[in-house]
């Protein structure tokens, strides 16, 4: 069944209350997904710096982990921890000298997401003690993007929960199930595609970074997946600087959105959105089947 959200703010104002109005609506839905739950928050920039998000089960592990890092990459490496998650942060230039290090002398580390602005969160559990293990309530930004998971087509990891994140500061959450996940993971593979599980919500996350990769802008690759992507799906995608909608063509799957002057929000249910700022003063509307919504700064 799976809960999904999404939210961006106009209003300058509202950033500090960022988290706290995201970990309300994942909470609404914990119901639609009580196996699993991430978010992704995109928060300030840092120029000229990049964040990787981490995670790993023994997060012992983290003790130790910046002046080894920073001793491989040639350059400062800081962390902050965050339960079983960090967010390092290096120089622009040094990310593929930190991910390599990462890959290759760490392999019980995994990497979650990389970006200038996006931080990426996700366990198995339900979705308000995921949310409360890592203090979704005190973080700010200007949008994110939040899932809460039943499972229907793969295991209950913290790998297969959303969000799915294959490209810098991309990522995707996703209701539904994809037919021909399998065919295009191969075609995906002959393109050099890695992937970390067999879910098919990444291999949505990838094809639409394969796109973005090949010049296609957000808008056109969501266009272009209606064509090339078979299944009943809603999808939300979280880009460095807004998020994008798109629900199939049969549009099975149930999404309700809402805009006022201070923010555009999205859920699964309208109930998620109930308590957002002036939601009263909102347009409310079921976004149509095959069609393509986003909102950027």
């Amino acid at each position: 069944m799976c809960g999904i959200v999404g939210l961006f703010l106009k209003d300058p104002t509202l950033e500090a209350a960022l988290g706290q109005m995201m970990s309300g609506m994942l909470s609404t839905l914990g119901d639609r997904g009580p196996d699993s739950a991430g978010f992704a928050v995109y928060g300030s920039v840092e120029k000229g710096t990049a964040k990787i998000t981490i995670q790993c089960d023994h997060a012992t592990h983290f003790s130790g982990l910046e002046k080894t890092l920073s001793d491989n990459v040639g350059a400062p490496v800081s962390l902050i921890r965050r339960d079983t998650h960090a967010v390092l942060r290096v120089d622009l230039n040094r990310v593929e000298q930190l991910r390599q290090a990462l890959t290759t002398k760490f392999p019980d580390i995994r990497i979650m997401g990389v970006g200038e602005r996006m931080e990426i969160y996700k366990e198995v559990g339900y979705p308000t003690e995921v949310a409360d293990r890592f203090a979704l309530w005190k973080m700010t930004g200007t949008h994110g993007i939040g899932h809460t998971r039943m499972a229907t087509e793969s295991a209950v990891t913290t790998m297969g929960a959303h969000p799915f994140s294959t490209g810098n500061d991309q990522c995707l959450v996703h209701n539904g199930s994809l037919s021909n996940h399998n065919n295009l993971r191969r075609e995906l593979k002959r393109q050099g595609r890695r992937f970390e599980t067999e879910n098919d919500t990444e291999v949505a996350a990838a094809y639409l970074s394969s796109c973005l990769n090949h010049g296609m802008s957000l808008g056109a690759a969501l266009k272009q997946s209606v064509e090339d992507l078979d299944g009943f799906y809603t999808f939300v995608v979280g880009t460095r600087d807004g998020f994008g909608v798109l629900r199939d063509p049969i549009a099975c799957k149930p999404a309700v959105m809402a805009e006022n002057d201070r923010l555009v929000a999205f859920g699964s249910e309208y109930r998620a959105l109930v308590n957002l700022p002036e939601i009263e003063k909102a347009r409310v509307w079921e976004p149509e089947p095959a069609a393509v919504y986003f909102w950027e700064r």
